[in-house]
C-alpha cells in the first residue's frame, strides 16, 4: 500500500520518540480534541477517536513492537512483494487501478496481536466494528510514602476517565428518541475512501463506528455515549514495593464500548523519600550522630526500627565517621526475603562551645601534642 494510517503521524510525534513523550503528547491531543469540549465541532468525535485509536497501539510497549515491525515489514508501502495481494485490481478514479482491501481475505491468525493492528489500520468489517470493544487501559504513576511502600498499605487515588454515560446507558441518544441507521455509511459502521491505489476503510465518523445513529443526540454525552468522570479507588501497596514497581487492576480502566470489557488500571509507584531512612536494595539505612566524646570514647544509642522498634547500638571506643553497624532482619520485607537495618553513623561536631568544653578541647589537644 502506497500509504495507510500512520499512528505516529496521527500523535504528532516521531518513530523514535520515548513511551513517556507519547504519553504526554497523548494527554495534550485529547485534552484538546474530546467531544465534550468541542460540542459545535462535528469533526471532534473523529479526531479523538483517531488520537485514542493511536495511542492504544503506541502507548503499550509490546503492541507498539508489533507496529514497528509491521511498518518495518512494508505494511505502509505494500505487502512487501512477498505474496500476490488480496483483492481483484479494479480501474481507479486516476486511470490507474484501485483494489479494495477486505480483512476477511486475510488469514490473521497466526500473526497474533498484528492481526488487531492489521483490523486497526484498514478497518475490517461491519461486523468487527460493531462488536463489543475491550475499554482502554489506563497507566498512572502514584506517589506512595516510604513508609507505606515497605511495610504495605492502602493509598487513595483519584482518576478522570472515560464511563458509560448514565443518560443514555452508552447508546448516544437522548431520552425518548429512536434508534436509525446511519445515512453515511448504510449501517456498515465503515466508509471507503480512496488512498494510494486501494480503498481503505476506517470508522465511520457520524456514527462512531456504531453503523446506528439515533435521531436525536444525547445532551449529555454529545452522542458519544461516554462522559469523563472522577473516579477514587483505595490501591493496595504491596508490602516492599520500590519506585518502579508496577501493579494491574483489573477492569478498572476505560469504559468498554458497545458492551465490551472495561479495560485495566496500570499504577507506576514513585516512592517518596524519608527524612530518616534511605533503601539499598532490601536494606535500610538510619543515619545516627554522635558527639566527639561518643566516638572517642565508645558509647550506646538506640535506633527506631522501621516498625517502631527500638534496638540498641553499641559503639566502640575510636569509631570514625561513617562507621556502618548492622542489625539483621530488621530491614525490607518482600516475599520470602528480609534485608538488613543498617546504622551509620555520623560525628557531629558543636558550632560553638562554652568557655568550660572549650578550655577542656585545648587541654585535650594539648595533651596530644597540638599548640594553640
Amino acid at each position: 500500500m502506497a500509504q495507510s494510517k500512520d499512528f505516529y503521524a496521527v500523535l504528532g510525534v516521531s518513530a523514535s520518540a520515548s513511551q513517556d513523550e507519547i504519553k504526554k503528547q497523548y494527554r495534550k491531543l485529547a485534552a484538546k480534541h474530546h467531544p465534550d469540549k468541542n460540542q459545535n465541532d462535528p469533526k471532534a468525535a473523529e479526531r479523538f477517536k483517531e488520537i485514542s485509536e493511536a495511542y492504544q497501539v503506541l502507548g503499550d510497549a509490546e503492541r507498539r513492537k508489533q507496529y514497528d515491525e509491521m511498518r518495518r515489514l512494508g505494511a505502509f508501502g505494500g505487502f512487501g512483494g512477498t505474496g500476490a495481494r488480496p483483492g481483484a485490481p479494479r480501474p481507479g478514479a486516476a486511470g490507474g487501478y484501485q483494489t479494495n482491501i477486505n480483512l476477511d481475505d486475510f488469514d490473521l491468525g497466526g500473526l497474533g496481536g498484528l492481526g488487531d493492528l492489521f483490523g486497526s489500520m484498514f478497518g475490517g468489517n461491519a461486523r468487527r466494528q460493531r462488536g463489543p470493544e475491550r475499554g482502554q487501559d489506563v497507566e498512572v504513576s502514584l506517589e506512595v510514602p516510604f513508609r507505606t511502600a515497605v511495610t504495605g498499605g492502602k493509598v487513595n487515588i483519584e482518576l478522570e476517565v472515560n464511563e458509560e454515560c448514565g443518560v443514555c446507558k452508552g447508546t448516544g441518544g437522548a431520552p425518548g428518541s429512536k434508534i436509525q441507521t446511519c445515512p453515511e455509511c448504510g449501517g456498515r459502521g465503515t466508509i471507503s475512501f480512496g488512498q494510494g491505489g486501494f480503498a481503505v476503510q476506517r470508522p465511520c465518523p457520524q456514527c462512531l463506528g456504531r453503523g446506528q445513529i439515533p435521531t436525536e443526540r444525547c445532551p449529555n454525552c454529545s452522542g458519544s455515549g461516554e462522559v469523563r468522570a472522577h473516579r477514587k479507588i483505595a490501591v493496595t501497596v504491596p508490602a516492599g514495593a520500590d519506585t518502579g514497581t508496577k501493579i494491574r487492576l483489573r477492569g478498572q480502566g476505560g469504559h468498554g464500548a458497545r458492551n465490551g470489557p472495561p479495560g485495566d488500571l496500570l499504577i507506576n509507584f514513585v516512592v517518596q523519600p524519608d527524612r530518616f531512612y534511605k533503601r539499598e536494595g532490601l536494606d535500610l539505612v538510619a543515619t545516627v550522630p554522635i558527639n566527639i566524646a561518643q566516638a572517642t570514647l565508645g558509647s550506646k544509642v538506640q535506633v527506631r526500627t522501621i516498625d517502631a522498634k527500638k534496638v540498641s547500638i553499641r559503639i566502640p571506643a575510636g569509631t570514625p565517621s561513617g562507621k556502618r553497624f548492622r542489625v539483621r532482619g530488621q530491614g525490607v520485607k518482600k516475599g520470602e526475603q528480609q534485608g538488613d537495618l543498617i546504622v551509620e553513623v555520623e560525628i557531629v561536631v558543636p558550632e560553638k562551645l562554652t568557655e568550660e568544653q572549650e578550655k577542656m578541647m585545648r587541654e585535650f589537644a594539648e595533651a596530644g601534642g597540638l599548640k594553640y
